[in-house]
């Protein structure tokens, strides 16, 4: 998929959100796909086409971005899922990350940091800020059973191999001639059987494999 990259804000803080919004739509490689103060709202918001990066605060009122995220992966949302919050804290770090944040990144990140980070999730890497970035080594060596890879089958992998690049549903299914409602649900088998929760999550040790 090309740019401009559409992006979602959930932020239950109004002005850091609009800050947000106004950042996002500064640089051209960003398009605003919408604002929602509540997980509910941001739940809504997706319906049927889901913006390409989801930017989620962690403590929010009501509805948490942990359940949020949890939700959404529940609901098959394939989009980048990158958690902005003031938290530090390693617990939070690690619970995100393993149900399926493609990033973690703390708010006082400098606004250009910020933007260059997004992009680079959309290139498939895992986004983590400095501060936090020594809690993920836990999450590396949590499964090493790569056992799943061998159970794809030729599609399955062929489909894999371009996610690993950092593609988006749109532009593996161009690629391959397919539609993206059939890439989509080939990405879901590809979780389920590598029991991961993110396409992130999948790449990574699919490459390490």
């Amino acid at each position: 998929m090309g740019k401009p990259y559409s992006v979602l804000v959930v932020d239950d803080h109004p002005l850091l959100r609009r800050g947000i919004c106004q950042l996002i739509t500064s640089d051209g490689d960003f398009k605003l796909f919408g604002e929602a103060g509540t997980g509910l709202d941001a739940l809504t918001a997706i319906g049927e086409d889901e913006p390409d990066i989801i930017l989620l605060d962690l403590n929010m009122k009501g509805m948490s971005g942990l359940d949020t995220l949890n939700a959404m992966r529940q609901e098959g949302v394939t989009a980048r899922i990158v958690i902005l919050t003031v938290s530090d804290a390693k617990q939070d770090v690690v619970r995100l990350l393993r149900a399926g944040a493609d990033g973690y990144l703390l708010k006082d990140t400098e606004p250009d940091l910020l933007l260059e980070q997004l992009k680079k999730a959309m290139l498939g890497h895992r986004v983590i800020s400095d501060e936090v970035e020594e809690y993920i080594y836990e999450l590396k060596n949590a499964d090493n059973d790569e056992t799943w890879i061998a159970s794809l089958t030729p599609r399955e992998l062929q489909i894999l191999k371009e996610l690993a690049e950092g593609k988006s549903n749109r532009v593996v299914a161009e690629a391959l001639h397919i539609s993206e409602g059939t890439v989509k649900v080939h990405v879901k088998n590809l979780l389920r059987k590598a029991n991961a929760k993110s396409r992130t999550e999948m790449a990574v040790r699919y490459l390490n494999h």
